[in-house]
């Protein structure tokens, strides 16, 4: 199988998905609010997330969502518009699954794509939508030639 990197190199259309899990730890949560500075007590204090009607502290909206630009990123997407719909809380070692796919290209690469994560139980945690510009023609021909010389600067490659 081709690497998201490979596939946004050879061009993207209308149709296209991709699909990646990840596991959030308690560290995770704890580096997010560190980058964020968002220290809201639902991520943190048991007490004030079971207040909120959570089990146990949950991981936040926007580091469940990075699943969404890990993806992006990977394809050299530019976003320019995104819109999430936060369904249910994500907790510390719930595996979530992104679901990505490109619903319309036009003629000058701006595209859409419609986004669904769900957790290992197969309930969906966020719906949404991005909006962005995939790469164009210079933008491929220097993906291809990243990746010819192993795709420096990009830790996922390895």
């Amino acid at each position: 199988m081709h690497s998201f990197r490979q596939r946004a190199a050879r061009g993207l259309q209308s149709g296209d998905s991709f699909s990646l899990s990840r596991c959030f730890t308690p560290q995770d949560i704890q580096r997010f609010a560190e980058i964020s500075r968002d220290y809201n007590p639902v991520h943190f204090h048991p007490p004030f997330a079971e207040a909120r009607g959570f089990r146990e502290p949950v991981a936040h909206g926007l580091l469940t969502a990075s699943l969404v630009t890990e993806i992006g990123g990977q394809i050299g997407w530019l976003a320019s518009a995104m819109r999430f719909q936060f369904r249910r809380p994500v907790y510390a070692r719930d595996t979530v699954t992104c679901r990505w796919l490109i619903t319309e290209v036009d003629a000058r690469g701006r595209a859409t794509a419609v986004i669904t994560l769900s957790n290992e139980d197969g309930v969906i945690v966020l719906e949404g939508e991005t909006r962005g510009v995939l790469p164009g023609e210079q933008e491929r021909q220097l993906l291809s030639q990243m990746l010819a010389e192993g795709d420096p600067g990009n830790p996922l490659a390895r």
